[in-house]
């Protein structure tokens, strides 16, 4: 079969050292997978107080990561951190400051992904459920900055499928409908005023951008688009009178683009990326001015539209040689900043940066026990597939061993509308810990690299954007990295479809494959998304493909109708609570096996979702996952 492709990498593999060999230290599994000691760093607006996350077992409960507020003082913390939240069931996933004496955080239930919004006074302590629904999903669209005691809640309390936006008062959880949804809106936009002046529409097919002058006006639609077509506003520009877009509108890649609402079709082009397709935009909301928009061909790439942004990353970079320098958090005066340093090879340390003194004060290394220099180098790399197809992807070679003939792991991502990046990645670190090499492939469907890239994945699911990563299988073995009969696979949610289609289609490639929380039944997943998904069902439709139209494509490629094909040992973890993938859709792969008589492990934790959020449950499925990969494929 490799005489049927013609594949290249872009890099050269190193040959092998003429000494013997030095293997890095073998870290404990938890290393790699237990929370930070200390992390999520976020400044308030007024810059005197530091918020930060860090495990906490409260009333007896194992440890969780909850809110911590400590005060600054010439730039650094004082005194002894106190703690804000008191979450005893799951960690919090992420936080950030309501001005200057307010927390706001989401919270779930066992995985279930209907999130309340949570708000915390940074003073008493006291907690107050914004939106204390059962069933209900909410999520902020806009935290109203010049407005100190409300922010904009969107949820779909009235209507399981659409959401309304209100206005609620995070002191009382007062709430004032703003916009009901009519059945048809999927996004919402403010201007910088916080006034509700967008909405995207669809029929699923057709994507209707909805705009008006002010909150009591109608809303009128400015721009019809295919779904294929992205125009997306990030925000408006500082009069509140024009929109910076994201936008592929006749072109490949996204770019940055000012739409005026009186002549939509009449884009101003900004700033196109080469090669791929622009990642993000950012702007100062004091100084009223497009700072930066980023990219990202193999590394993140920055394009600079402010001199003094880019005088703060050259400082920035200066102080930290070696390291990618991102800004997470910054106070309402813009010269403090929370700066995260990092690479490949660690998560790296966290900084406090008065940028007036040119100071940096450490804050906390996030995972002191991952030594950088026993980590391994992640590179970028591409091949071609069968059908000339540039795909790109990163390989991880284990540290201190020949690069050849090893056991090598394929990671195919999730999404699938998603990509895999360069940094560092805890389960690629710890499987080349153990000895493997590790293969992720942007394989076709991958978003980041152009709309026909994307769109060639269009109906490929088990096709050809599962020969995308056959190729990069048969890439390792015509390399001479990998040994053919050492290969495994390990993805979750499309991954681990992914995996199942890999190990049902191509069942001589792979010796041992793990499912976590993936599709194995293309019918049944169609049948059981969320129901706030439904506005998005006919676009899924065309793009995985239709359960009556395309019945007997998605019977042929429908990893669980096809069980009697797999032999290789499989190892398949759920979470019983996943909204996104049903917990059936792993019943019945494994029912349908055991009936065959062939033994496939299977971990299911009743108080999980879409991914095992709770350390201890993390810890036990990448103990197991460690055992059962070692026993197949002996690294």
């Amino acid at each position: 079969m490799l005489a049927m492709f013609s594949l290249f990498a872009c890099c050269a593999i190193p040959p092998a050292a003429a000494s013997a060999p030095v293997l890095p230290k073998r870290q404990p599994l938890e290393d790699f997978f237990r929370n930070p000691e200390k992390g999520y760093f976020r400044l308030s607006d007024d810059g005197k107080t530091l918020g930060f996350m860090m495990p906490a077992a409260v009333d007896g409960s194992p440890p969780r990561m909850n809110v911590f507020v400590q005060p600054l003082a010439d730039g650094r913390p004082t005194g002894e951190p106190r703690r804000l939240t008191a979450e005893t069931d799951r960690d919090i996933g992420n936080y950030f400051w309501k001005g200057s004496d307010t927390i706001l955080f989401a919270k779930d239930f066992g995985g279930d992904e209907n999130f309340h919004v949570v708000a915390v006074d940074a003073a008493s302590g006291k907690i107050t459920d914004l939106t204390p629904y059962e069933n209900v999903r909410a999520s902020i669209e806009d935290d109203l900055p010049d407005d100190p005691d409300h922010v904009l809640i969107s949820h779909n309390q009235r209507d399981a499928t659409v959401f309304d936006v209100f206005r609620v008062n995070v002191r009382t959880g007062e709430q004032k409908l703003v916009a009901q949804n009519p059945g048809n809106i999927v996004g919402w936009g403010t201007d910088h005023q916080g006034r509700l002046r967008l909405a995207m529409a669809t029929d699923g097919l057709e994507t209707v951008l909805l705009y008006r002058d002010t909150e009591e006006a109608e809303f009128k639609p400015i721009v019809r688009t295919d779904y294929r077509t992205s125009v997306s506003p990030a925000f408006f520009t500082f009069d509140d009178k024009k929109l910076y877009t994201l936008s592929n509108r006749g072109r490949d890649r996204l770019s940055l683009v000012v739409v005026d609402p009186k002549n939509p079709d009449a884009e101003e082009l900004i700033f196109e990326p080469p090669q791929v397709d622009l990642g993000g935009v950012g702007y100062s909301r004091k100084r009223k001015v497009l700072t930066v928009a980023t990219y990202e061909p193999a590394k993140t790439e920055r394009k600079y539209f402010d001199k003094e942004t880019e005088q703060l990353f050259a400082r920035l970079q200066q102080h930290l040689p070696g390291y990618e320098v991102d800004v997470q958090s910054w106070n309402r005066d813009e010269d403090t900043f929370i700066v995260a340093a990092h690479n490949d090879r660690t998560p790296g340390r966290r900084y406090l940066y008065g940028a007036k003194q040119d100071v940096l004060t450490e804050l906390a290394q996030i995972n002191p026990a991952l030594a950088e220099s026993d980590m391994a180098e992640m590179r970028p790399i591409e091949y071609t597939s069968r059908d000339g197809l540039t795909i790109h992807g990163y390989l991880t070679l284990p540290r201190g061993r020949d690069p050849k003939n090893l056991a090598c792991i394929v990671n195919p991502h999730g999404g699938p509308w998603a990509r895999d990046s360069w940094g560092f990645n805890p389960e690629v670190q710890f499987l080349a810990n153990r000895g493997f090499c590790v293969l992720q492939v942007n394989f076709r469907g991958s978003t980041g690299y152009g709309r026909k890239f994307w769109e060639a994945g269009f109906g490929q699911w088990g096709l050809t954007m599962q020969d995308d990563i056959t190729d990069g299988v048969n890439w390792l073995v015509e390399q001479g990295i990998a040994d053919p009969k050492r290969i495994g696979i390990y993805g979750a949610s499309y991954g681990g479809y992914a995996t199942l289609a890999g190990v049902a289609f191509t069942p001589d490639l792979y010796a041992a494959a793990v499912d976590y929380v993936g599709v194995s039944n293309l019918f049944t997943f169609m049948n059981t998304i969320p129901p706030y998904w439904e506005p998005m069902l006919k676009q899924m439709r065309e793009m995985v493909g239709d359960p009556e139209r395309d019945k007997e494509r998605l019977t042929a490629t429908s990893p669980a109708l096809h069980a009697d094909k797999i032999r290789t040992p499989l190892f398949i973890a759920q979470g019983a609570r996943d909204p996104r993938v049903n917990k059936a859709e792993s019943d019945q792969i494994v029912e349908a096996l055991r009936k065959r008589g062939v033994e496939v492990e299977y971990m299911v934790k009743d108080n999980e979702g879409h991914g095992f959020h709770n350390e201890e449950n993390r810890f036990e499925f990448y103990h197991a996952m460690e055992r059962f990969l070692t026993e197949h494929l002996k690294p």
